[in-house]
């Protein structure tokens, strides 16, 4: 099934072709590592990561319209070196999930070619394959109708990495991304109008060996904040913090006080710079970025003294870094034991600040993830409650919860487990607002739809 699918896409024509899906018989995460250590910590980083990486962004999207919350992930195919980049929906009315549909196989288990999504103004979705490095292998694929995952038409072949699509509404898409040259990992943007004809890419950032970003809309607004990889190191060796927003889709980037400069961005120190870790030998992981009501920016990310996994690179210390209209006002939230332990920020109407994160060690401790928890914050990060452990008693540990664009409170993060040493099973798992309850998507489905599984989050 997963080879005629590839073949079908591989021999379609130019201009747009709808074709229905197929569909897969349950939800099954793929397995991936990077970089093995050689010691007892086993990779860099690994496990189930089908919601990986935080540079892939949105990932979900709640529609009013259609009273559903959409979302794409990296699903196991069951055969080695595949990666299936799947699309599904949660059914808010009916408490259902549909199969999920699989608009594409790639040839390769690195969770680096994961999808990502995004929902137009006709209610299509929009559905962008990645590539992982220079290769003419990414895809944009478009449903053929609204709110629909069961026909889908490929509009573009071409390269991207990383991508970050972003819908604004009457403009069409402004599309952050990064391209590879000569090793580099630059970053770049692009628009569109419908989806189908796209400007050129624009370079946006090219310091020394490249860069990774993480990215959010807010409006017209979409802000990106950055780090980069230093000559000495590479991409290991990943530092400082960096802020840019456009709110004309692009035709002028400004720093968080109005500055325009020159792009692309070529040297380390400049004015969009919002700390130097460099100068305090540290590395920063980006995690999350969002606005708070006056449209101003909290990058939430990770600091540590070494990119190894194990306690000799800690500590490992969460902030969250605020723009105040003034300044960036930098604040502790918490310490966790892996430097991609990844969570969502969110910024909610009442002012409330709430993060969804794997803080807690879990069962397999100073590997990738760990057991889910739901903290607060009602002082803008000055301290942080942790409400509730959303897994417990896990078998693996947990990965990657991402949050939803416009999330929906009955499913306000998506995310996977699976077990850091070895290859695994992985499954996916998702929570509503206030941790009440969480629930795991059906593996094995008898029918077309089914109700996910409430599981236990007692310690």
């Amino acid at each position: 099934m997963f080879a005629m699918l590839l073949l079908a896409v591989a021999v379609v024509a130019a201009g747009p072709a709808a074709r229905a899906v197929e569909t897969a018989s349950g939800y099954r995460g793929v397995w991936y590592m990077n970089q093995p250590t050689g010691d007892e910590f086993k990779y860099k980083y690994s496990g189930g990561l089908g919601t990986y990486p935080q540079q892939h962004a949105p990932i979900a999207v709640y529609s009013r319209e259609a009273h559903k919350t959409f979302f794409v992930y990296g699903g196991a195919t069951g055969r080695p070196h595949e990666l299936a980049c799947m699309v599904s929906y949660f059914d808010h009315a009916a408490g259902t999930v549909p199969r999920p549909r699989v608009v594409l196989v790639k040839p390769t288990a690195d969770a680096h070619e994961n999808p990502t999504l995004q929902i137009d103004d006709e209610g299509r979705l929009w559905i962008f394959c990645n590539t992982h490095g220079p290769a003419e292998s990414s895809h944009i694929f478009r449903s053929a109708s609204a709110y629909s995952i069961d026909e889908f038409e490929e509009v573009a072949r071409t390269n991207f990495s990383y991508s970050q699509p972003w819908a604004v509404a009457g403009r069409g898409f402004l599309f952050l991304h990064t391209r590879y040259h000569s090793g580099r990992r630059r970053l770049f943007w692009m628009t569109s109008r419908d989806g189908l004809r796209w400007s050129p890419p624009q370079a946006l950032a090219g310091i020394a060996q490249g860069h990774y970003q993480i990215s959010q809309r807010q409006g017209d607004k979409v802000g990106t904040a950055f780090n980069y990889h230093p000559p000495k190191g590479g991409l290991n060796a990943r530092t400082n913090l960096y802020y840019l927003e456009t709110s004309d889709m692009g035709a002028a980037w400004r720093t968080i006080d109005g500055q325009t400069p020159a792009l692309p961005l070529e040297q380390p120190h400049n004015a969009a710079l919002v700390h130097d870790y460099e100068a305090e030998g540290l590395l920063a992981y980006l995690k999350d970025l969002n606005f708070d009501a006056a449209g101003r920016p909290v990058i939430l990310y990770l600091t540590a003294g070494g990119f190894a996994p194990g306690p000799d690179a800690g500590p490992r210390q969460w902030y969250t870094a605020h723009w105040t209209g003034e300044r960036w006002r930098i604040r502790p939230f918490t310490v966790s034991d892996h430097n991609y332990d990844f969570g969502s920020l969110y910024i909610e109407e009442n002012g409330q600040w709430r993060i969804i994160a794997p803080t807690e060690p879990g069962p397999q401790p100073q590997m990738t993830g760990g057991d889910m928890a739901l903290w607060t914050s009602d002082d803008e990060g000055g301290s942080w409650t942790r409400r509730k452990q959303l897994t417990a008693q896990s078998r693996f540990n947990h990965t990657y919860a991402r949050r939803p664009l416009d999330a929906h409170e009955d499913f306000y993060a998506l995310w996977a487990d699976g077990d850091p040493r070895e290859p695994s099973d992985s499954r996916l798992y998702f929570t509503d607002r206030d941790g009440a309850r969480t629930w795991r998507l059906p593996v094995q489905m008898a029918g077309d739809h089914a109700r996910p599984e409430a599981i236990s989050t007692t310690p």
